[in-house]
């Protein structure tokens, strides 16, 4: 499981359908709306 960076939920890694690469690093979301926030500012939730 990982650990959704804006709003903490579990995602499972294997069905998740929201996901984002920084820095080399793969990030799990549990909806659109915490990735697109992810997305406007990774390093500020990495």
């Amino acid at each position: 499981m990982a650990i959704d960076p804006i709003c903490k939920m579990d995602v499972d890694e294997a069905t998740a359908k929201f996901k984002s690469e920084h820095k080399g690093r793969k990030f799990f979301f549990c909806a659109p709306g915490c990735k697109k926030e992810f997305d406007k500012n990774p390093d500020k939730y990495v």
